[in-house]
């Protein structure tokens, strides 16, 4: 008989299209009858989360506080695997001369195992497939996508199962200027008997989204969202959270 599984789905943040990749998830995770999802708009909500198998994030700037920080760590260290997508590790402050990434929260970038850094303008580049016998990547090739590059700085041991790499200027962001850097595109991180399994692929952006810097934005972004290796990637993300993926 199929067991019931819970899981908590934090969706919230900012210069995102959140209402689209919430919707685009839940319907991910509703192909599968036995999974049963809250959704919260940030973390406060650790009782749910004990009751959890796994706990997905889409978030920008939205990050648990020091204590719910303790209490994550308490879930993945007893056997709760964290799904995080796209910006769930950034901090993104607009200060005089571009965008700053102040690294004032290590205690949640070293339980991600990353923090973002930059990105370069949104622009097609090629993912590499580094680990092609591991079961969340086996039988994918290296693929081409148009999204944000998202540039990180390592904060714990990662292993890496899709990276590229960057050669240039991330424009607008204070840290702009990098030199051929290892760039991880999906990645886990150990946490006693759980894990993390992040995908930094995902941006998206709709009219509105924006309206601290414009009201309106002119051209929607769906960016990996238009492929179907994308979605084959959170699928897999997904069974891996089931623990049906080791």
């Amino acid at each position: 008989m199929t067991k019931r599984i819970d899981a908590h789905f934090v969706a919230a943040g900012k210069y995102h299209d959140i209402d689209f990749a919430r919707l685009e998830v839940l319907k991910l995770l509703g192909e599968h009858p036995e999974i049963r999802t809250t959704v919260a708009m940030d973390f406060s909500n650790t009782e749910r989360l004990e009751q959890c198998q796994f706990l997905v994030t889409y978030t920008c700037t939205v990050l648990p506080t020091p204590e719910e920080t303790v209490k994550i760590k308490e879930f993945l260290d007893r056997g709760g695997r964290w799904l995080a997508l796209h910006g769930t590790n950034s901090i993104l402050k607009f200060v005089e001369g571009g965008v700053d990434c102040p690294e004032e929260r290590d205690d949640v970038m070293e339980v991600l195992g990353t923090q973002f850094k930059a990105h370069p303008p949104i622009g097609p580049f090629r993912v590499e497939v580094t680990d092609k016998t591991h079961p969340l990547t086996q039988g994918l090739e290296d693929f081409d996508v148009i999204d944000e590059l998202y540039i990180m700085k390592e904060k714990a041991p990662i292993k890496i199962l899709m990276q590229t790499r960057f050669d240039g200027e991330a424009t607008g962001f204070i840290e702009a200027n990098y030199e051929n850097v290892v760039v991880p595109i999906l990645y886990l991180r150990d946490h006693g008997k759980g894990g993390v399994l992040y995908n930094t692929l995902g941006h998206c952006r709709s009219h509105f989204d924006v309206i601290e810097l414009l009201p309106f934005w002119t051209h929607p972004e769906r960016c990996s969202w238009n492929y179907p290796v994308y979605y084959e990637t959170l699928r897999r993300g997904i069974r891996w959270a089931m623990s049906e993926i080791a």
